[in-house]
């Protein structure tokens, strides 16, 4: 991990208008409200907070799924904000997304092998479908899948297995930022440590940057590198992982470990 960053963003806002109806008055929603973080290569920095505290529309905005209202994210020193979508296509290898819902990510018309198929060749990374299908089945094998699974299609899956292909079709790009909204809060528990461990071997394994956005302070501590902290479309609170979990400076922060379960160390 190298102490240059690879994404800056700076005074960051993404407002929603709301209402407008036949006798409503039209209002602003702020859900992302002027933020400002970093992520230095090979880092992992997580954001959390609880739901509806804006960290999803965080990396919405920074794909363009969501326009931005105003601010700046450089990615190797471009302004991804100001750039339409003909200039962003581009990126769109560089930063991928690992979505919540791994089933509604996934098109279920198509096979396995279609669906990884299809980036390789909008991105000019293979040359034939023979080529596309030997990069298929080694990024599979990366990600704990068996190879011959790949004529298969999404409903044939577990959830913890169509999650694993997601990470896949991510992979395969070979991206310098992955963002991770919720990647395994979709999962049952007992599959939830299993993505996460493969999430983490694959980010040490390949040293790319990522944006991890949960809910879960479990799971942030398991992963993480920092750790910044959101509450109402802002960030109250950024630092190392020991620092954040150990010596949290913010109310807000504070309360949202005291909500950590613990096992009770009395003796009945």
């Amino acid at each position: 991990m190298t102490s240059t960053p690879l994404l800056r963003v700076t005074d960051l806002h993404t407002h929603f208008q709301t209402g407008g109806g036949l006798f409503a008055k039209r209002s602003w929603l702020k859900a992302v409200n002027g933020i400002s973080f970093e992520i230095r290569q090979g880092e992992v920095l997580s954001l959390v907070g609880e739901s509806g505290c804006g960290k999803s529309t965080v990396g919405r905005t920074l794909t363009q799924l969501e326009p931005s209202t105003s601010g700046q994210a450089l990615f190797n020193g471009a302004d991804i904000l100001k750039m339409n979508p003909a200039e962003f296509r581009p990126l769109r290898r560089d930063i991928q997304m690992i979505f919540q819902d791994p089933f509604a990510s996934l098109n279920p018309r198509l096979s396995i092998e279609q669906t990884l198929t299809e980036p390789l060749f909008i991105h000019g990374l293979a040359a034939s479908r023979a080529q596309a299908r030997e990069q298929i089945a080694e990024t599979l094998e990366r990600v704990g899948m068996d190879p011959r699974v790949m004529q298969r299609h999404p409903h044939e899956f577990s959830g913890g297995q169509r999650q694993r292909i997601g990470i896949a079709r991510v992979m395969i790009l070979k991206p310098k930022l992955v963002i991770a909204d919720e990647a395994v809060s979709a999962l049952d528990v007992s599959i939830q440590a299993q993505v996460l461990n493969l999430i983490k071997k694959l980010q040490r394994d390949s040293g790319i940057s990522m944006l991890f956005i949960s809910h879960d302070l479990g799971v942030v501590r398991h992963i993480s590198d920092r750790v910044a902290v959101m509450y109402r479309g802002q960030i109250v609170e950024t630092g190392d992982k020991r620092q954040i979990f150990e010596t949290p400076q913010h109310d807000y922060t504070k309360m949202l470990l005291s909500s950590i379960p613990r096992i009770s160390e009395r003796v009945a």
